[in-house]
């Protein structure tokens, strides 16, 4: 297994800012909440963002849990983010328009004691590949075309 890429495709539906995106032949729809000219049918992109990282540290843990042999019996993540609007509104406000901070609880129950619990998470951890993208960052090349 090396590299390989992996193609989304998103469009805007036709009023308000509902979003289709497909993956592999998965769609999703995200949305906004009304309070943001959205109809809120679905996640925002941002609440997205900490769906994926979430999702990722829980399939990371049941992935790397297997190596080490340790038999999960639950794992859940809860996150939470910081969003200041005033950020994507007023580019001069100086307030970064993502996320201002992201903080990550993870819940495990596993038949193993706590030196082998505390490398699992380490694993998780260090190759999260979503978390990986979050916390180093990764440079993003975007083409314009107009029609």
């Amino acid at each position: 297994m090396g590299r390989t890429t992996i193609a989304a495709s998103s469009v805007l539906g036709k009023a308000g800012m509902q979003v289709e995106t497909e993956v592999r032949g998965f769609k999703v729809l995200a949305d906004e909440p009304r309070e943001f000219g959205g109809t809120d049918q679905g996640m925002s992109p941002v609440e997205m963002l900490l769906a994926a990282l979430g999702s990722c540290q829980c399939m990371s843990t049941r992935f790397f849990a297997g190596l080490l042999g340790i038999e999960l019996a639950e794992c859940r993540v809860a996150l939470e983010g910081d969003f200041d609007m005033m950020g994507f509104l007023d580019g001069n406000s100086g307030i970064r328009p993502g996320l201002q901070e992201i903080r990550v609880t993870v819940h495990i129950q596993a038949n193993a004691p706590a030196e082998k619990v505390a490398e699992l998470m380490s694993l998780v951890e260090s190759r999260c590949p979503v978390g990986d993208t979050v916390l180093k960052g990764v440079p993003v090349v975007v083409r314009h075309v107009v029609a």
